[in-house]
C-alpha cells in the first residue's frame, strides 16, 4: 500500500475517532444543559431549537439529499460494469436469495431476545399517552410487483420511492451497456455524475462530527436520562439483537462464504459502522475503500455507497444493492 493510500487510512480513522467523540461531548453537553443549565430564552430557543437543532437536522438533511441522485447513478454505473443481463439476472436472484435469509435469520433473532428480555415488562403505562393507529391492509403480490415498475421514473426519482428508482436505473445501466460506443457519452456522463455525487458526500461527512454533536446535545438536552429509563431494557433487546445480528449471523456468513477473517473485517470496516451508528444513517455512508483493504478479490465487487476504489485496472467499479 502506497503512502498516500496509508495516510488516506489514516484520515478516515481520524474522521470516525472524531464522531465518537463528537458522541461524547454531545452527551455531556446535553446533560449539562437539562439538568444544571436552568430554562430561559437563551437555552431553549437559541441553543436548543436554534443552534442545534438547525445545525444537526441540517445534517441530516444533507444526507437525505445525496440518496437518491447517489443510488441512481451508482446502480446505472454498475449495471454498465456488468453489461452481461445474464450474470447480473444470476448475481440479482443470489443476493434476493441471502436477502430472505437473512431477513429470516434477524426476525428469528429478535424474536428470541424479545421473548427473553421481556422489554415491556414493568413499565408504567399510565405516563404514556396511547394513540390509535390504523393498520393498512396487505397489498396482493400482483400490485406489489407491478408497484416496483415506475409509470413516471421523475415522480419516482421526486419521492424517493426507491424500488422504482432500482428498477429504472438497473434498466438504464443495461441499454447503455448493450449499445456500448453508442452511448460512450451517456456512459460517461453517468460515471462523471457518480463521481460528483461521491465527492459531495465527502463533503458532507467533513461535518459528521459537528452535525452529531448537534444531534445528541439536542436530545438530552430535552429529555436527559429521564426518558431513557423506561426503555432501558427496550434500548439494551435492541442492541444485544443487532450485536449478535452482526457478530454471529453476519460474521458467521461471512466466514463460511468467503473464508475472511472477522476480525480483520470489522476492524477495516469500522469507519463505515461507526458512521451509520453515530448517525443512525447507512443512506450517504461515503468512505472510500480499496479491495485489498478488506481483504475481498472478486472481479465483481458490490456495493451500496462505498466506493471501491480500482487497485488493479481488471477491477471494476460497481454499485449494486
Amino acid at each position: 500500500m502506497s503512502n498516500r493510500a496509508e495516510a488516506h487510512r489514516k484520515k478516515k480513522m481520524s474522521v470516525t475517532a472524531a464522531i465518537f467523540i463528537a458522541l461524547l461531548l454531545g452527551t455531556i453537553t446535553g446533560l449539562v444543559l437539562h439538568y444544571w443549565v436552568p430554562s430561559s430564552a437563551f437555552r431553549d430557543a437559541f441553543l436548543i431549537d436554534g443552534i442545534l437543532n438547525v445545525v444537526g437536522n441540517g445534517f441530516i438533511r444533507g444526507m437525505r439529499m445525496l440518496v437518491v441522485p447517489l443510488v441512481f447513478c451508482s446502480l446505472v454505473c454498475g449495471a454498465m460494469s456488468i453489461g452481461d443481463t445474464k450474470t447480473l439476472g444470476t448475481i440479482g436472484v443470489k443476493v434476493i436469495g441471502f436477502y430472505m435469509l437473512t431477513t429470516a435469520l434477524a426476525i428469528t433473532l429478535a424474536l428470541g431476545v424479545a421473548n427473553i428480555i421481556n422489554p415491556g415488562m414493568g413499565v408504567d403505562m399510565s405516563a404514556i399517552t396511547i394513540q390509535e393507529t390504523t393498520i393498512a391492509e396487505a397489498k396482493p403480490v400482483a400490485d406489489i410487483l407491478l408497484d416496483i415498475i415506475p409509470v413516471n421514473p421523475f415522480d419516482a426519482l421526486a419521492t424517493g420511492n426507491m424500488l422504482q428508482i432500482i428498477f429504472f436505473a438497473l434498466l438504464v445501466g443495461i441499454i447503455l451497456a448493450k449499445r456500448g460506443e453508442k452511448a460512450k457519452e451517456m456512459g460517461n456522463l453517468f460515471s462523471q455524475g457518480n463521481d460528483i455525487m461521491m465527492d459531495m458526500t465527502m463533503i458532507v461527512m467533513k461535518v459528521a462530527p459537528i452535525g452529531v454533536f448537534c444531534l445528541i446535545a439536542k436530545t438530552f438536552a430535552v429529555i436527559g436520562f429521564d426518558g431513557f429509563k423506561p426503555m432501558f431494557k427496550y434500548i439494551l433487546g435492541v442492541y444485544l439483537a443487532l450485536g449478535l445480528q452482526c457478530l454471529v449471523v453476519y460474521m458467521g456468513l461471512l466466514k463460511g462464504f468467503t473464508g475472511l477473517n472477522p476480525v480483520k473485517f470489522i476492524k477495516k470496516f469500522l469507519p463505515v459502522m461507526g458512521f451509520a451508528f453515530s448517525t443512525a444513517s447507512s443512506n450517504a455512508n461515503g468512505f472510500t475503500f480499496e479491495v485489498q483493504t478488506i481483504g475481498i478479490t472478486p472481479q465483481i465487487t458490490y456495493k451500496i455507497t462505498y466506493k471501491i476504489a480500482q487497485k488493479k485496472s481488471h477491477f471494476n467499479e460497481v454499485a449494486l444493492f
